[in-house]
């Protein structure tokens, strides 16, 4: 198949490597030409940079070919625009779009988007299967949007490298979901101890963003 996947953030990068593997055709286009060019030493030639939401861009990537249009951007606005000009011009037979804020997902579906994949509705469901819910931060915020999914990579110079995470003090109502190293999900107990490059991933209430970013700076 031939697969055009917008967005080259990590889920961008990870999927179009797994498409890639599995012998699909694939095509990554990413906006920001520093990361473009960081993914085009990582994945080579397949990387394009350029803006998906513009029609030249997509013809040029011969989206009228394409069996799957991807958009996982962090833009909800811009995925849907994305996934829109592909079926409507292009008459994509398959689009797929990350949702951002869940309630955007009813949207998505009313204006002919074939399937989307909301990453805050699917750590809400895994929190509410596996953690007790006085443990965590409220969960109905998390479905109303006001709850943020924070990733945060770090560096050699953030303060937390080297601790474990009952010795990093997060702000009230912040919670670490998960940390990624060196593309494996690792779960984030009392004795997994942070290093440098890791990516940590974790919940907070939306005005609490920043004083979480601190932490890790």
């Amino acid at each position: 198949m031939y697969i055009i996947v917008a967005g080259g953030g990590k889920v961008g990068h990870y999927l179009t490597r797994a498409l890639i593997k599995a012998g699909h055709e694939v095509v990554l286009v990413e906006k920001d030409s520093g990361r473009a060019s960081y993914l085009q030493e990582e994945l080579g030639d397949v990387v394009i940079r350029g803006d998906a939401c513009e029609v030249r861009t997509m013809r040029e990537l011969g989206m009228e070919r394409a069996d799957i249009v991807i958009a996982i951007t962090g833009d909800d606005e811009d995925n849907l625009v994305i996934c829109q000009m592909a079926k409507r011009l292009f008459n994509a037979p398959r689009t797929i779009a990350r949702v951002n804020n869940p309630q955007n997902e009813d949207i998505f579906h009313r204006l002919g988007i074939d399937n989307t994949v909301s990453s805050t509705k699917i750590i809400f469901n895994l929190i509410e299967q596996q953690i007790e819910s006085d443990e965590v931060i409220p969960l109905a915020p998390l479905m109303r949007g006001n709850i943020e999914i924070v990733e945060v990579d770090l560096g050699p110079d953030s303060p937390v490298v080297g601790k474990t995470i009952p010795n990093v003090h997060l702000p009230k109502d912040a919670l670490i979901i998960t940390i990624v190293r060196d593309g494996h999900a690792i779960l984030p107990n009392i004795d997994v101890e942070l290093k440098q490059g890791d990516t940590v991933i974790a919940l907070v209430n939306a005005d609490k963003e920043a004083e979480l970013r601190e932490v890790f700076a």
